[in-house]
């Protein structure tokens, strides 16, 4: 009996996992697997501009793929030391654009005369592209990773003000109502009503703003140079290795996935589930 009641219970288990890998797994398998086998198709032959899946795999194997940590020295490193140092950059940018961005989006949601007096300069300025920014970054600061971490700044501060300035807004009119009967005061109105009516929106802005700090920092550490990924992917262009181009490119989407999942999952821990758009 204790036999049979084990295997009702792991066929019960399987019979769970077994649709959701069939609905969310099984497609993008298919999907990748049918790109990898076009890609080979057009790709294989000797006249080809572009290295096919195979030769991608077999010229970075050794050692890009199998060991991504080494250091030979200088900006000579492995994937996975580039991606940190890119990380790293982005950290600082974006923990900054958060910090500035939600209190600044605050302050400008509550006062509407700060709010008409700033959107018009926030909705011109968000429209400068990143790297627009760097050439006065790298002047005024005079060094290649204090003006990376600015253009990641600068990037990702636009949609986390909107977004938190949008979500302060708004805030029901009952709910402002209920603060006035109950006469809260600035900080209890601003921990009671104001952030948890606010966070779904600061959320929506941070996921946005780091997707956008992880585009940026690749594209203004091809211009700064050093050690990144950016930089990586510059000098491989200018050497010829595009298998090494391609494999950093799907290193490139997978961390970018990976900070949006993080920044989402962070997001579903804090905002109320009747919250969530």
């Amino acid at each position: 009996m204790a036999v049979l009641s084990s295997r009702s219970k792991k066929s019960s288990k399987l019979g769970k996992i077994i649709p959701v890998v069939t609905k969310y797994v099984v497609p993008p398998v298919v999907a990748i697997a049918v790109i990898l086998v076009i890609w080979q198709l057009i790709f294989s032959g000797p006249d080809a501009n572009l290295p096919s899946p195979i030769t991608v795999l077999q010229e970075t194997w050794d050692p890009l793929i199998i060991n991504p940590f080494f250091d030979y020295g200088g900006t000579n490193k492995g994937l996975g030391l580039q991606i940190f140092a890119s990380l790293s950059r982005v950290a600082i940018g974006f923990s900054l654009a958060a910090i500035v961005g939600i209190a600044l989006g605050i302050l400008v949601g509550i006062s509407p005369f700060i709010y008409r007096a700033l959107d018009p300069l926030f909705q011109v300025l968000r429209t400068v592209p990143p790297l627009a920014w760097l050439p006065l970054s790298l002047a005024a600061l005079q060094q290649s990773d204090p003006s990376a971490i600015f253009v990641i700044f600068i990037t990702a501060i636009w949609p986390i003000i909107i977004n938190t300035t949008v979500g302060v807004q708004q805030i029901p009119q009952d709910y402002r109502n209920v603060a006035r009967v109950l006469r809260l005061s600035g900080p209890k109105f601003f921990w009671k009503i104001l952030l948890p009516s606010a966070v779904p929106y600061i959320f929506t802005g941070l996921r946005i703003g780091i997707g956008l700090s992880w585009l940026a920092i690749v594209a203004a550490e091809m211009l700064t140079g050093g050690v990144g990924i950016g930089f990586f992917i510059w000098d491989a262009y200018n050497t010829s290795r595009l298998s090494e181009i391609i494999l950093a490119l799907i290193y490139v989407g997978i961390v970018g996935l990976i900070l949006d999942r993080i920044v989402a999952f962070v997001a579903s821990k804090i905002v109320p589930e009747e919250q969530m758009s």
